[in-house]
């Protein structure tokens, strides 16, 4: 019936008699189908009406973000010179769709809870496609985000294993935010500076690196009243105690001069160079303001051939790392430049010119 030689990892079955008659008999693979990204994939889901063959594969009997379902749907309440136009309309079609998608997440939801190894080979092979459906599919944003599946901070492997539900029960009980960073893949976003001082207060972290995941955490909202934030934009105010905001404010001062001549030597690549929070052991890090496209997604978008508005971002600087330290002697125009380059390349980024780094990086060794 599917075409599958391997035996799926569930089948639903779903028989309704009343005002709609209809029955169903979805599968869902073991394996991704070869053609699952193909802008033009469709359902593998046949529609039939009193037993008569209609059509396969309309976007009318299941959302795009379960084009990875097969099975058929045969029901009497159909003519069976329906044309695809006339199903776009169709109250029936709009039933069987619901009460497909309801029932298709139900068992998911069994699934993760019953045959968590099951689910675990689903998530490898289809996750990517779940995560479109928070976008997608606005009505049953709750059940999908809780199939959800992520790698972090916690566990010390790139298998997505960790549900939004695991992470809220572990959260700080001071903890307003989920916080995320987003990477080009997982061992980017595993040793990104920003995570630096989220290890040191015990905070976890959700490592995204699949492309979906920009899309998703910008169109989630919130997850049981704990926004998205992401640990590489805008100020951590909210992670600082009292004392910390007070050390934080000296300290800025003891390096006002120096940020000013810092700014300056700059003042083409950053909108601002200010004295971090968020690290402990690198000397530099990129930070987006709060409502600006951060740098994974801008690459991402450039490499999708959009047209992405040019922006600056923000240089924070380590005042307790020795590079760091070694221009309030005096502030060299070759270190200041190499710790921008650094902060570039430790977020997956591409220095403009690869040769003048080198140059400066060994002139800075020899002393």
């Amino acid at each position: 019936m599917t075409y599958d030689f391997e035996v799926p990892l569930t089948q639903i079955h779903n028989k309704l008699e009343g005002k709609l008659d209809y029955i169903s008999l979805l599968f869902i693979p073991r394996k991704a189908p070869f053609d699952m990204w193909e802008p033009k994939r469709k359902s593998g889901v046949k529609l039939y009406a009193k037993r008569v063959f209609i059509m396969e594969g309309n976007e009318e009997l299941l959302p795009q973000y379960l084009r990875f379902i097969k099975g058929v749907i045969d029901t009497d309440d159909l003519s069976l010179n329906v044309s695809r136009e006339i199903l776009q309309g169709s109250k029936v079609v709009d039933t069987i769709r619901k009460a497909s998608v309801k029932r298709i997440l139900s068992e998911l939801d069994k699934m993760s809870k019953n045959k968590p190894e099951d689910y675990a080979i689903f998530w490898k092979e289809f996750g990517m496609v779940m995560k479109e459906g928070v976008v997608e599919d606005f009505a049953n944003k709750d059940k999908i985000s809780n199939l959800l599946r992520f790698a972090t901070t916690t566990n010390d492997t790139e298998e997505q294993t960790v549900s939004l539900k695991d992470y809220v029960e572990r959260m700080n009980d001071d903890q307003k935010s989920i916080y995320y960073v987003t990477a080009d893949n997982y061992a980017a976003a595993k040793g990104s500076p920003h995570l630096e001082i989220f290890k040191q207060k015990d905070i976890e972290v959700l490592l995204l690196s699949d492309r979906v995941d920009e899309w998703l955490v910008a169109n989630f909202g919130d997850y049981e009243e704990f926004p998205f934030k992401s640990i590489a934009k805008g100020d951590l105010d909210d992670l600082d105690s009292k004392e910390d905001k007070k050390k934080k404010e000296k300290t800025a001062k003891d390096f006002e001069k120096v940020i000013d001549k810092v700014q300056k030597i700059l003042e083409n690549q950053v909108k601002e160079v200010k004295v971090s929070s968020r690290l402990s052991e690198s000397p530099s890090c990129l930070v987006a303001d709060e409502n600006e496209m951060g740098s994974n997604m801008e690459r991402i978008m450039k490499s999708l051939g959009q047209d992405v508005p040019e922006t600056k971002p923000i240089l924070e600087i380590n005042p307790k790392h020795p590079l760091v330290k070694k221009l309030k002697t005096k502030v060299d125009k070759d270190l200041v430049k190499v710790l921008f380059d650094q902060a570039v390349l430790s977020e997956g980024g591409q220095i403009k010119e690869p040769a003048e780094f080198v140059k400066r990086m060994n002139k800075l060794m020899l002393g």
